[in-house]
């Protein structure tokens, strides 16, 4: 039983399929020869992040195929529903990254509410020559406490942004087309915990009164935030997408940046990812991250396990 992990794999979840008697190829074989390498190698089992799609031409070309595996939450490069037309197994790791990406979430709010990202390419340029005028400049920088801040998708990785949210003392709002009202449990030292409802609301609503917004969800056939949402945003509202390109539009949020409706927004997805557009990349008012939500060490160790159990899962009730 043959195993290629196309976009990698954490050495821990290799060990454990290893274990178990499969052979782990650990390659990364380009999107054009995929097909002529699952079928000359035996493959039975692919593993992949993003940056492979296992479309319809390779579901047909390799018979041989019985498990698609993909490291973290979206499924859009794969093409699910014919996949299990053809009695081809297709598992994810929802729950493996929420904690990853939802810190990342942070790590660009709090950069944008003090202007780190700006600050961090201007102070090695000029800190020696110009550093009172940095200082000013960079001095009007927000608190999150006490700010309110709005999910877009409500599902696991937005309920763990919203744990972080209330653990730094933000009021969250949310808006999900499926969860209506979802209880987040805070937990502290000594097994103590507190659990707090949140109600989701419309999209209209909660633009309307988030000093911050960020998004978490599935992609998108079009725009979720354009040039109407962003109109009627607060002025000088932060904007975070962590989840998939093509949710925001672009073009319509460099103009908000420019005309200040907007104060900053921060990218990790993009819509022409992976070659995002020279606006995004020299905007000075946004902070950008190259697609990175879920790759934390602790987070590969946990989807490349969760992986493995999952595959020998199923080939144990095929034993069975």
């Amino acid at each position: 039983m043959k195993v290629l992990a196309n976009d990698g794999i954490s050495e821990s979840g290799r060990q454990m399929l290893e274990s178990e008697g499969f052979e782990v190829i650990v390659t990364k074989v380009a999107q054009n020869q995929l097909i002529d390498f699952l079928n000359n190698n035996n493959i039975e089992v692919i593993l992949v992040r993003s940056s492979t799609k296992i479309g319809k031409d390779i579901l047909d070309a390799c018979p041989k195929l019985k498990i698609i595996g993909r490291g973290g939450v979206g499924l859009d490069n794969i093409e699910v529903g014919y996949a299990q037309s053809k009695n081809i197994e297709v598992i994810n790791t929802p729950e493996a990254s929420s904690g990853s990406v939802a810190e990342l979430v942070f790590a660009h709010l709090f950069t944008g509410a003090r202007h780190l990202h700006d600050s961090n390419r201007n102070m090695p340029l000029e800190g020696d020559s110009r550093f009172l005028d940095l200082k000013r400049s960079y001095a009007a920088g927000v608190e999150l406490r006490g700010k309110t801040l709005g999910i877009i998708g409500f599902g696991r990785i937005g309920k763990a942004v919203s744990k972080i949210a209330l653990g730094l003392g933000m009021k969250v709002i949310a808006s999900d087309s499926e969860v209506g009202e979802a209880k987040i449990e805070l937990t502290f030292h000594n097994h103590q915990s507190i659990k707090i409802p949140i109600k989701t609301e419309p999209i209209d609503q909660l633009i309307q009164h988030s000093d911050f917004i960020t998004l978490h969800v599935p992609a998108q056939i079009s725009p979720i935030l354009g040039a109407k949402e962003f109109g009627e945003m607060k002025q000088g509202v932060g904007i975070v997408n962590t989840a998939r390109g093509g949710i925001i539009d672009e073009e319509a949020l460099v103009e908000a940046l420019e005309d200040g409706h907007v104060s900053f927004a921060a990218l990790d997805t993009f819509a022409d990812e992976p070659t995002p557009s020279i606006k995004i990349l020299m905007n000075e008012k946004i902070s950008l991250s190259p697609h990175i939500g879920a790759a934390t060490l602790e987070a590969q160790k946990r989807i490349g396990e969760e992986l493995a159990t999952q595959i020998i899962s199923i080939y144990q009730k095929e034993k069975a």
